[in-house]
């Protein structure tokens, strides 16, 4: 569809009104400069989308699949998983004036400074052990850095780099941060409890609500128009993004189905559209954020994790250089998981099969098991008692949620069946108590169409 007939009666029937995310920019009507990011985690790949007509663009690969990564000689990027806001260990941002560019060290007990002119580290903000992410309010004044490890926010003061304030989270594992445009909120998710958590952005930097949204709660963002002020949410185990209208109480409004495993957010640049990344999906969807519907689904790189949508990121040009086609990382088979017994009725997961040539990654993110609970996954004969002989695939292990996400590579195809694998070689995917293999709690669904 033309950049022109999407776009005019967007404008003229359904504009939005406020600044939007993540620094109060006027609004920035939605045109072919733009451009969507999101990191592709297995494909080691960046997918370009042109959000005027929802489109992939192409990839820009950054380094090379499994196994090729795998080889002691390799140099190129493996694991690609956060983006930045302005140029891109986990997301990066640029302090408001552009000046210096601070990088959360997940892995150490710091948040790294680095002069983007000279390309050199300036120093070093220690904070508590495994900070997550940076976000800078629009004003500039402060930071705020969820942990990763430790259930502690900190707020940082930019001028002085000191540390000003240590806030409780609810739980360790915060991996996504937002603050409001009007930088009046500050918002956290908590993936292992499926919560999120907001705080007032002004001193004494209170807490205002702690919600329950859902089982692999992983970002947030913002995007306000003449329908109000609003928080979309994606909650990975439940294949959904709830809004939730701000204001002094949270209201839920809505509830989106966007497909397997949401992860990454982000709003376009008028606030009009809000872009999903679908882990499981190897999709992108676009959500209008006047009726909350889905109005495209975009194909994407493997096991995406970050999404950001960068305003008129293509002054001029076509902007494609540089950009392959996504190739094997199309090749991806999906899988549903159903409860295995009586016990866990409620329990259920998504299963992506990803190719990587020669071999493959299989991601199950399963939710409704027993909490802080270790659980053995199967390659199985059958998909039904009997189930003939087990070969060990991996040991999943669940948050305080009862959610948990495992990964396990090897030659997988034999799970989607199809022409990579005949009948007689076919296996299927199950789920057992850790210690007692005969208590099934998840099995692979019959394919559409099976009897």
């Amino acid at each position: 569809m033309k950049t022109i007939r999407w776009f005019l009666p967007l404008c003229l029937l359904t504009p939005a009104i406020a600044q939007q995310a993540p620094w109060a920019r006027p609004d920035v009507p939605i045109s072919s400069h733009d451009r969507v990011y999101t990191a592709d985690q297995t494909s080691n790949t960046v997918s370009v989308i042109d959000p005027a007509e929802n489109k992939l663009v192409g990839v820009i690969k950054l380094g090379d699949p499994v196994p090729g990564a795998l080889s002691p000689l390799y140099k190129g990027q493996l694991l690609v998983h956060g983006l930045g806001y302005s140029p891109s260990p986990h997301e990066p941002f640029f302090t408001p004036n552009g000046r210096e560019l601070w990088v959360t060290v997940r892995g150490e007990n710091y948040v790294s400074v680095i002069d983007p002119a000279r390309m050199k580290e300036t120093r070093r903000i220690e904070l508590a052990n495994g900070p997550g992410m940076t976000m800078f309010g629009p004003d500039g004044k402060y930071g705020f850095v969820c942990s990763s490890f430790t259930p502690e926010l900190a707020v940082i003061d930019v001028a002085s780099h000191k540390v000003i304030k240590r806030l409780p989270q609810v739980s360790p594992f915060s991996p996504n941060i937002a603050v409001t445009p009007e930088n009046d909120e500050v918002w956290i998710t908590l993936k292992d409890v499926g919560k999120v958590q907001i705080y007032s952005a002004k001193p004494p930097f209170a807490q205002k609500a702690v919600l329950d949204t859902g089982p692999i709660t992983n970002h947030v963002n913002f995007a306000d128009n003449h329908n109000g002020k609003f928080a979309y949410v994606t909650i990975g185990g439940a294949n959904e993004v709830k809004v939730f209208r701000r204001g002094a109480t949270p209201e839920l409004v809505a509830t989106i189905p966007v497909g397997e495993l949401p992860h990454g957010i982000w709003p376009s640049g008028d606030g009009s559209r809000v872009y999903v990344a679908l882990e499981n999906g190897e999709h992108c969807v676009a959500i209008d954020t006047m009726t909350n519907k889905v109005i495209a689904n975009i194909p994407i790189g493997q096991t995406t994790q970050a999404l950001v949508y960068v305003p008129n990121a293509v002054p001029s040009g076509s902007g494609t250089e540089n950009l392959m086609p996504l190739g094997v990382a199309a090749n991806t088979a999906r899988l549903h998981l159903e409860a295995g017994g009586t016990a866990l009725a409620e329990a259920q997961a998504s299963v992506a099969v990803n190719s990587l040539g020669l071999l493959d990654l299989v991601q199950i993110a399963a939710r409704g098991l027993a909490p802080q609970t270790s659980y053995q996954v199967y390659l199985a004969e059958s998909n039904r008692p009997p189930f003939g002989k087990l070969e060990p695939l991996a040991v999943l292990k669940t948050n305080p949620d009862g959610a948990g996400i495992v990964q396990a590579i090897g030659p997988l195809k034999v799970l989607a069946g199809g022409n990579e694998a005949s009948s007689a070689s076919q296996r299927f995917l199950i789920v057992t108590d850790f210690k007692d293999s005969s208590q099934v709690v998840l099995r692979q669904a019959e394919a559409s169409g099976s009897p």
